[in-house]
């Protein structure tokens, strides 16, 4: 590991994950690889093929991932989340158990029809789609570091909750549209994950 700091959000959402030894897992939005850097050391017979459409950040990934890819543990790639941009990068073709994404915009900004049935598509049989989020603004824990009384912390806490619940709703509801049973796993605050099985 490169000794960064691992944001608690990707050290809940690949605990949710429950990675085993064999398990094939693909990435949208790796962003600078950190998940992956989590997910390879539970790897042993199993594979993490992980996607972003921002060289700069493939780049990042494939450095701060050197040993994983070397051994055949990860594969890191620049490619978009779309049909054309996995096909490109020699990815279509590959089924996975977990598809996940972490605090992908994606699958809550719009209904993602197209992205849902790829997502779908990449999966092997009896396999589920992740997607995890912290609410975008700033962190409670940061917030209340700063207040300056309790009410306030509990006010800071009631809207961070709502703000999970709806943005829980927004994506449970994407992938029912999109074909998937979801289901609301409650992670520790300020963290949410939806998972989707076709």
């Amino acid at each position: 590991m490169t000794g960064t700091a691992v944001p608690e959000r990707i050290r809940q959402a690949v605990a949710a994950l429950d990675v085993r030894a064999g398990d094939r897992l693909l990435e949208i939005g790796c962003g600078v690889g950190v998940a992956v850097e989590l997910v390879c050391p539970l790897l042993t017979t199993g594979t993490i093929t992980a996607v972003d459409r921002s060289a700069t950040a493939t780049a990042r990934a494939v450095r701060r991932n050197a040993d994983p890819i070397g051994d055949g543990r990860a594969t890191i790639a620049t490619a978009a989340f779309t049909e054309s941009g996995l096909t490109a990068a020699g990815l279509a073709d590959r089924r996975f158990g977990k598809n996940f994404a972490i605090d992908v915009n994606l699958f809550w900004t719009g209904p993602a029809h197209a992205e849902l049935a790829l997502a779908a598509g990449l999966l092997a049989p009896g396999g589920a789609l992740y997607a995890f989020y912290q609410p975008p603004g700033e962190r409670l824990d940061e917030r209340q570091d700063q207040r300056q009384d309790e009410r306030l912390g509990e006010r800071l806490g009631e809207r961070l909750g709502e703000r999970l619940d709806e943005l829980a709703a927004k994506v449970a509801g994407a992938f029912e549209a999109g074909g998937f049973a979801a289901e609301v796993l409650r992670l520790s605050a300020p963290v949410v994950g939806i998972v989707g099985r076709p």
